[in-house]
């Protein structure tokens, strides 16, 4: 049987060696985090399991305009060989430190990771395909990223559970090694590369972000608000429900998201971005709507749901709209402007939905229509902008083949 006539013609060896790679990438540094808090409270800093996350989104926000300046100087390979080698160095530190200072230094520094190497996957999957399917293919790539971070817990859990969490530090290096050994053989994009030195971490006013790509950026953050917030208060909100397995409504979403990224980003080729999320950012309002109002296990289920559908819609459309907006030799700035907004957007839901709950279950409603707010902002912006996805004659970059 030929299986090419049931793929897009853009999935190659070389689409599928990226996809494969990013899958492990994703999954390594995800399955150490279900272990991290109480490896965290061995080491005697059990009042800081907050900054096991923020420090590794911090670092990642701060190397974006890194990243997105390396990606089109030096090239995406070497940029997504640095971050998959963040994490099989950093994995291999976690067993030798034995001081919750060493801790919080290695989970900075970790957070170079996914500051570098989804700039580079993302600006290299444009690179290599077609413009008319640039939704389907970003959304496909998303796929595999998304199945890493949801297999990477499920294993670490399991590997943890049954050899302890030295070799699971272990295990999480041997997967990046494998990503890396990926990439090693990728052909570069970049057509003209420079050779990397000092001078490139020196910044430019105009090189901290793309302005071209404001109008995704605007629709990201306040969707991934959203975000922020489910991370921050559902494990709560889960239990004042009386509902023992916290991870329900995120398994839910994760299901949800996978199963329409792909249908999702072929729509967004043939409708348009804006058109689609529209869509997403109604689907998003009307889920934190639900969840807002949510009083049994079965309406957080169906609330999960229209939530998975949103983000599933609107992760792969945003990226291709990104890159649609970008200049070829810009391309890896607006990606990591791209990401920039999205961090931002979770960690501002994150802290403001903190603050606004206080461990006051009368909130709940209040701050999940925050999120309703938020998505409203979003859809009433796809409106009124006059930004639209430039025309495939506006960039003379072709994919590289």
């Amino acid at each position: 049987m030929n299986l090419q006539k049931f793929l897009p013609p853009f999935f190659t060896l070389r689409f599928l060696q990226l996809c494969l790679s990013s899958f492990l990438f994703f999954a390594s540094f995800n399955m150490i985090i279900p272990e991290l808090p109480a490896y965290l409270t061995s080491l005697g800093g059990e009042d800081y399991k907050g900054l096991i996350i923020s420090l590794f989104t911090l670092t990642a926000g701060l190397s974006r305009p890194f990243s997105g300046k390396l990606a089109d100087r030096i090239g995406r390979v070497p940029v997504m060989i640095f971050g998959a080698g963040v994490c099989l160095v950093v994995s291999l530190l976690y067993p030798l430190i034995s001081g919750v200072a060493g801790f919080l230094c290695l989970r900075f520094l970790h957070g170079f990771s996914t500051g570098f190497t989804p700039t580079g996957i993302s600006a290299y999957v444009a690179d290599i395909v077609p413009f008319n399917r640039r939704g389907e293919a970003m959304g496909l790539q998303s796929l595999f990223s998304s199945l890493g971070m949801a297999a990477g817990p499920a294993l670490g859990g399991y590997i943890a559970s049954i050899h302890g969490i030295t070799p699971l530090f272990y295990c999480s290096s041997g997967v990046a090694l494998v990503s890396i050994l990926l990439l090693i053989r990728l052909k570069e994009t970049v057509p003209e590369t420079e050779a990397f030195h000092v001078g490139h971490f020196k910044l430019k006013k105009d090189e901290l972000f793309e302005k071209s790509v404001l109008s995704p950026c605007f629709v990201l953050f306040f969707s991934y608000l959203s975000f922020g917030i489910i991370l921050t208060i559902i494990p709560d909100f889960s239990a004042s429900l009386n509902i023992a397995n916290k991870g329900i409504f995120f398994a839910v979403f994760t299901l949800s998201s996978l199963a329409i990224r792909l249908l999702a980003g072929r729509a967004s080729d043939r409708y348009g971005r804006i058109p689609v999320l529209k869509a997403a950012t109604f689907c998003l309002a009307m889920a934190m709507t639900a969840t807002a109002f949510s009083h049994t296990k079965e309406m957080l289920v169906f609330s999960g749901i229209l939530f998975g559908f949103s983000l599933g819609m609107t992760s792969p459309t945003i990226a291709a709209w990104t890159i649609d907006l970008s200049l070829s030799k810009f391309r890896g700035r607006g990606l990591a402007t791209m990401y920039i907004a999205l961090e931002a957007g979770i960690g501002i839901g994150a802290l403001g939905s903190g603050w606004v709950y206080g461990n006051q279950q009368e909130r709940f409603p209040l701050v999940f229509l925050l999120g309703t707010a938020g998505a409203i902002i979003a859809f009433i912006y796809l409106f009124i902008t006059k930004t639209a996805s430039k025309s495939p004659q506006n960039d003379p970059a072709s994919p590289v083949t």
